[in-house]
């Protein structure tokens, strides 16, 4: 596993856990949906993020919560690359764009993005061809189904198996089309076609994903299952995401998203302390 990625003359060490901002774009996102459509409100949260110990700024545009609707290419476009664009400009860390299309993939490196973060893990068509043309390192993440329809009846054996047989798949897919080993990161896609109990398990055997042998990213922030277990709404859910943050880096985690950046790199700081702790 590399402890540093490159990309679009950016570099980012992991060497020690890193928290990732989450800077949605779009108007229907499930926590902050339509906050930071604008690249000057854009700019200003993720300067905030940046202040609060972030090391990348995640930028979607286009919302991935169960149900949600697809939005065309050129939506999303105008959507994330004039907030891209502001961003790499005046920010010293890696910009991730969060998205499946190609298309996009490639207007957003060129605008500044050093990270692909894929939710359909380079599946969609003419992906994996983009990612590997374009030589920045990609996350990969596991779903069962599709955004609007993957949590309508999501099924396992062993959810941990085969989620593991997915990555390693798809990891065994990228190298063959030209994608470096050391470009990859794997995310296991909690609440992503998964029920309470799937999610559950994923982040107690996350150790067991941690040695498919590339840096592990976990999105647990705000999530139905912190609701779920807790039985709180969505903005009192800051408590159970720094709880699941620092698990995950105990078991592993390279990098932890976060809405609430300032506590979650607190916690994954003492958590990444104990974890190397003699």
């Amino acid at each position: 596993m590399s402890p540093t990625l490159y990309g679009a003359g950016q570099r980012l060490d992991l060497s020690q856990p890193r928290v990732m901002g989450i800077l949605n774009v779009t108007p229907d996102s499930f926590s902050d949906g339509g906050r930071f459509g604008s690249p000057a409100a854009a700019l200003a949260r993720a300067c905030q993020m940046v202040a609060e110990g972030a090391a990348l700024i995640d930028v979607g545009g286009e919302s991935t919560r169960p149900g949600a609707v697809a939005v065309s290419e050129q939506e999303e476009l105008d959507r994330v690359i004039p907030v891209i664009e502001v961003l790499y400009a005046e920010l010293p860390v890696v910009i991730s764009v969060d998205t499946s299309k190609p298309v996009v993939m490639r207007a957003a490196v060129a605008a500044g993005a050093g990270l692909i973060n894929d939710v359909r893990a380079l599946r969609e068509e003419g992906a994996l061809a983009a990612a590997a043309e374009l030589a920045v390192p990609v996350c990969l993440m596991h779903m069962q189904g599709e955004p609007r329809t993957m949590q309508d009846a999501p099924h396992y054996e062993d959810v941990v198996a085969e989620v593991g047989v997915f990555l390693r798949e798809r990891m065994r897919v990228c190298e063959q089309a030209g994608i470096n080993r050391e470009r990859l990161l794997l995310d296991p896609g909690f609440g992503f076609g998964k029920r309470l109990a799937d999610n559950l398990s994923l982040l107690k055997r996350l150790g067991d994903l941690a040695a498919l042998g590339a840096p592990l990213v976990v999105g647990v922030s705000r999530k139905a299952m912190i609701g779920a277990v807790l039985e709180v709404p969505v903005e009192q859910r800051l408590y159970g995401s720094i709880a699941l943050a620092a698990l995950a880096v105990r078991q592993g985690a390279a990098v932890i998203r976060a809405h609430d950046v300032a506590p979650t790199v607190q916690a994954v700081n003492m958590a990444a302390a104990v974890r190397a702790a003699p």
